[in-house]
């Protein structure tokens, strides 16, 4: 193995690893409401899951402020600019606040009719709107996590977010045990145990990256100036690389919301079986999306490095640690099928559903772990931003929504059908996106262009 080959497993380990932990421990927080909740009914869990759609789409757009800030942060980091760092960590502060606080001020007031646009089913209407009342009580406090821990990762610091998330893990799970089943002489609150499970621990977050901002962190200390502070040149910047994102983000999460939505209005059973198979696809591509991380990072600090040519032989190692990473994935979804099937309370239909998606998802996680790669981390960590938005509103929207729509709706076709359709756009984005790399179109120094 060749020095430079050395170094660049050694760099992409010392980021992968902590990612895939804090990924494989995000799903864990995203998904024990989701498992929990599965062993008391099919309608509660329901309920949570589609509740948990609000709480998605506004994750997809504060990670596309701090996945567009990250674009900057990344080729700062490599350039060694501590003031540009500081500027574009206090616009995406900012941003985010605002974002978390208009969420949070829509559930309040309309719990009931966010949770009509995904179902028509009266009880799970009822019981995502008890979880939607409470939980989104920690959406301000969750975004100055997110805004905070994903922009430390741009500067190589993963360490701190696998201890934060580890931290609400075992947060969730406690407080969950106690108020969903009613241990140790509590009440059984259900769906609200759940909920207030969820907002205890994103307090236990938060209070985590104070402490480690604070005391520990040796390249990084906010300050409440950063949010002040104007730069006319980083803040059109911040705007020309976070938008695209922010937008692509935003119609992937809607993409997302709309296929959930779609099989909501076929009935419970097709909603359980999503619920279940989209926990088990997160955890098939905890170790993929990591590599898709660290290959923003890796890629903006070689570029604003100034080692273009480097960064287009790392682009090819990334490629490939994506294929194998998916294929790794797509096995593990048909290793754990059969127990999937067995512990889940599902009715059969659900039970025939949720076996039909996970062999679908087998195939989909090895297409979406290298389209991942490609377009959240080798084309951003280059400068390219748009490419991903295009991608989704043709792809995504034009073929798998509308096609899984007409199927569900025009043509009343077997939920198979629908799920065969909703569950196809990773695959055909794969060739797009490999002639895509090919053109190092991608590959932008961003500090060289701002003047920077």
């Amino acid at each position: 193995m060749t020095q430079e080959n050395r170094e660049f497993y050694h760099k992409v380990l010392r980021l992968v690893l902590p990612i895939a932990a804090q990924n494989l421990i995000n799903t864990g927080i995203s998904s024990i409401d989701v498992l929990m909740l599965g062993t008391v009914g099919e309608k509660i869990m329901s309920g949570a899951s589609l509740g948990a759609q609000v709480h998605f789409i506004m994750c997809l757009v504060l990670f596309g402020i701090t996945s567009g800030a990250s674009v900057l942060l990344a080729q700062y980091w490599g350039k060694r600019d501590h003031r540009a760092i500081e500027t574009v960590f206090g616009i995406a502060a900012k941003l985010s606040v605002v974002v978390s606080l208009l969420f949070m001020a829509v559930t309040i007031c309309i719990p009931g009719e966010l949770m009509r646009l995904f179902t028509e089913d009266r009880e799970v209407v009822r019981q995502g709107s008890e979880y939607l009342r409470i939980v989104c009580l920690s959406y301000p406090v969750n975004a100055l996590t997110m805004v905070y821990l994903n922009s430390m990762r741009s500067l190589e610091k993963v360490f701190v977010a696998m201890v934060v998330y580890l931290a609400s893990l075992i947060t969730n799970i406690i407080v969950n045990a106690l108020l969903v089943f009613g241990l140790w002489g509590l009440p059984a609150m259900g769906v609200a145990g759940a909920a207030v499970g969820t907002l205890c621990a994103r307090i236990v977050e938060i209070i985590i990256v104070i402490v480690y901002d604070r005391f520990y962190n040796d390249v990084f200390r906010f300050r409440m100036e950063y949010l002040f502070r104007k730069d006319k040149r980083l803040l059109r910047d911040f705007i020309k690389y976070s938008t695209p994102v922010v937008a692509n983000e935003l119609m992937w999460g809607l993409g997302m919301s709309a296929m959930a939505s779609i099989l909501g209005h076929l009935g419970s059973e097709a909603t359980a079986a999503n619920s279940v198979a989209q926990v088990v696809r997160n955890l098939a591509t905890v170790v993929a999306f990591g590599v898709a991380s660290a290959a923003a990072v890796v890629i903006g600090n070689t570029i604003g490095e100034g080692k273009t040519g480097e960064a287009r032989r790392y682009g090819r190692k990334f490629i490939w640690l994506a294929i194998w990473t998916g294929l790794f994935g797509g096995l593990l979804i048909l290793a754990v099928r059969p127990l999937t099937l067995h512990f889940m309370t599902l009715s059969a239909p659900a039970r025939r559903n949720l076996s039909f998606m996970l062999w679908l998802m087998s195939l989909y996680v090895v297409a979406q772990s290298l389209t991942t790669t490609l377009v959240v981390g080798i084309f951003r960590g280059g400068g390219d931003t748009k490419f991903g938005f295009f991608l989704d509103v043709s792809i995504m929207w034009g073929i798998g929504i509308l096609g899984g729509a007409l199927a569900a709706f025009v043509f009343h076709a077997n939920v198979f059908v629908v799920i065969a359709f909703i569950l196809c756009d990773e695959e055909i984005k794969v060739p797009i996106t490999i002639w895509r790399y090919r053109t190092y179109r991608w590959l932008h120094n961003v500090t060289e262009a701002s003047g920077g």
